[in-house]
């Protein structure tokens, strides 16, 4: 890592932040669904270059119409990286709402926050989520919960899967793959009692970050309807895991 390289990246970063913050209080309540995705596409892609992040994006996302994107989780940049090919409203636990900066980019940019352990949070997520497919956005779901080294994908909660199924939404999981110097890594995980602040001195103190983007084949919503939450659960983690898993062993 290098305080040579980390400073000036921080600072490039923290201006982009406050042109998002800025952008999303004065322009985006005036503007159109259209220029509101546009912007967060191009404000997600500069963030991950600013960052130092090469992402590369492999198979067929989903481009238009609804769609609920379900991928494994490894860091807060997630969210940016799935922005930066498709704007998409996430779902999030609450106290990201809370967290400095973060927190306030992802509330202003349409995310769906939800508490832990209500059912009732999870019935109003739920409708939240269907306005969002009947409107034919996409919504991004990370359905282990938490974050993880990104190595392996821990198991899924189900619950949430059912918005897309009511709404007859299509769900395409999606593959997310770190890499540090040409090698997995889980250098830039954001895991266990570290903070942003920890992770962005691993991020921007050093070089050779890339993530992989792997758009898997898309579970069509009739198939969904019929399959019921639980078994297209459990086809997402498979496919998400087989991509995960295999591409380490090959590395």
């Amino acid at each position: 890592m290098s305080l040579l390289r980390f400073l000036p990246r921080f600072l490039l970063v923290a201006i982009w932040i406050v042109v998002g913050l800025l952008s999303v209080g004065l322009i985006y309540p005036m503007a159109s669904g259209r220029l509101r995705a546009c912007m967060n596409r191009r404000w997600s892609r500069m963030l991950m270059c600013l960052c130092g992040i090469r992402v590369t994006v492999s198979g067929q996302p989903r481009l238009h119409g609804p769609v609920m994107l379900v991928a494994n989780h490894v860091s807060w940049v997630d969210i940016f990286v799935l922005n930066g090919v498709r704007p998409t409203a996430f779902v999030a636990k609450s106290d990201i709402r809370g967290w400095p900066v973060i927190g306030w980019l992802v509330a202003g940019a349409g995310t769906v926050f939800i508490e832990r352990g209500q059912r009732h949070a999870v019935r109003a997520a739920g409708e939240a989520l269907r306005q969002r497919f009947l409107a034919g956005e996409a919504v991004g779901l990370f359905p282990e919960g938490t974050t993880s080294p990104g190595y392996d994908v821990q198991p899924f909660h189900a619950s949430l899967f059912e918005a897309a199924i009511q709404a007859g939404a299509d769900i395409q999981p999606v593959a997310l793959r770190f890499f540090h110097r040409g090698r997995r890594s889980d250098y830039f995980s954001f895991v266990g009692e570290q903070n942003l602040m920890q992770n962005l001195w691993c991020l921007l103190g050093t070089r050779g970050a890339r993530v992989e983007v792997v758009f898997l084949e898309p579970m069509d919503g009739e198939r969904c309807r019929r399959d019921g939450r639980a078994k297209v659960a459990a086809h997402a983690h498979h496919a998400i895991r087989q991509a995960v898993v295999a591409r380490r062993a090959a590395d």
